[in-house]
């Protein structure tokens, strides 16, 4: 299953890959792609995500989920 979040504050591929690091942490996630340029993260699960451990990992990792 693939979800799609759009994430404010990112800026570079570190920003990216703190995210990444952050949200691949989730029980059920098995991918990670993100996108500085158009602020998304898509993430790759097992089955539908909590949206709060998403936003989370996101806050955690420094940025902000935009609903």
């Amino acid at each position: 299953m693939e979800t799609k979040y759009s994430v404010e504050g990112m800026t570079c591929a570190h920003c990216a890959a703190s995210v990444k690091e952050e949200v691949s942490e989730i029980a059920g996630v098995t991918g990670v792609d993100v996108d500085v340029d158009a602020g998304s993260v898509v993430v790759t699960s097992d089955s539908a995500l909590d949206t709060a451990a998403v936003d989370a990992a996101i806050v955690e990792a420094g940025y902000r989920l935009v609903s």
